[in-house]
């Protein structure tokens, strides 16, 4: 196609413009993936997706993005798209070259993380590609260690290793403390149960009152481990005991309503034994 081709369907209506390099077949709205590569292809040279936008790009369901973020270097031409959001970097991050040019899933997840419209998508957004595979754990924590301070610092230090670390997220220790700040007694940690599903470990909770509470890192949401949780809680359950469930996620964003909850199944279960 040249030039004079394309200009000539433009001029019949059978094309549209949707920018300085950026043409449309037909007169249809353009999909999430046209308007992808409109923005890479006008906001200047070298541009790439990044953020929610690469890795929607990439395969993420579950989160529609109300914006598209692209980067590109600092000393580029660039130009102004509506609905999009330039990030000019000196330096730019990984990228990968097949498909639409978009940053690398690890380096798009944390972005993402830092340009969320609050704490709780932050979260989601850290959450979402690790759990659909988009990402490995290990590639998001090596993204996060070698990145430079940004927005939300100190809650993506913990949100990150909660999400990616399971070894050194926030654990019974953490909450045997919150429990001491709400006036209640230390909780038993680790305990061993005999259940017909076999050999158990339980988290944290109170023997006495037959009340656990079991406290889920970002692992437990991986791949067959809905159905494990799920068939040790139900056999915990009927074995006569109050089970909670806490994502470890939920403390860290929302501790108030979580240890709300376990204060009330503490009074509910003190009473029944009384």
């Amino acid at each position: 196609m040249t030039r004079a081709d394309v200009r000539t369907e433009i001029g019949a209506g059978r094309w549209t413009t949707a920018g300085k390099h950026t043409v449309v077949i037909g007169s249809g709205t353009l999909t999430a993936a046209a308007r992808h590569w409109q923005a890479v292809w006008e906001s200047g040279s070298g541009a790439v997706l990044d953020g929610a936008a690469a890795l929607v790009a990439s395969g993420l369901s579950g989160f529609t993005p109300t914006r598209i973020d692209v980067s590109l270097p600092r000393n580029n031409r660039r130009h102004a798209v509506p609905g999009v959001v330039r990030h000019l970097r000196s330096t730019m991050p990984p990228a990968l070259a097949v498909g639409i040019p978009r940053v690398r899933p690890e380096w798009a997840t944390i972005h993402a993380a830092q340009w969320a419209a609050s704490d709780r998508q932050a979260a989601l957004l850290l959450c979402l590609p690790v759990q659909q595979r988009l990402v490995l754990p290990e590639r998001v924590l090596q993204a996060w260690h070698a990145s430079s301070h940004g927005p939300r610092h100190e809650l993506l230090e913990v949100l990150v290793r909660d999400v990616c670390d399971g070894a050194h997220s926030l654990g019974e220790l953490d909450f045997a403390g919150m429990c001491r700040e709400r006036g209640l007694p230390e909780p038993s940690r680790q305990e061993v149960r005999r259940l017909p599903s076999g050999r158990v470990y339980l988290d944290t909770g109170w023997d006495d009152f037959a009340l656990v509470v079991e406290i889920d890192g970002g692992h437990h949401a991986l791949a067959l481990n809905p159905i494990d949780d799920a068939l040790r809680q139900n056999d915990v359950v009927l074995s006569g005991d109050r089970v909670l469930r806490i994502p470890v996620l939920g403390l860290r964003l929302q501790p108030r309503a979580f240890m709300d909850q376990v204060v009330r199944a503490h009074q509910q279960a003190q009473t029944a034994a009384a």
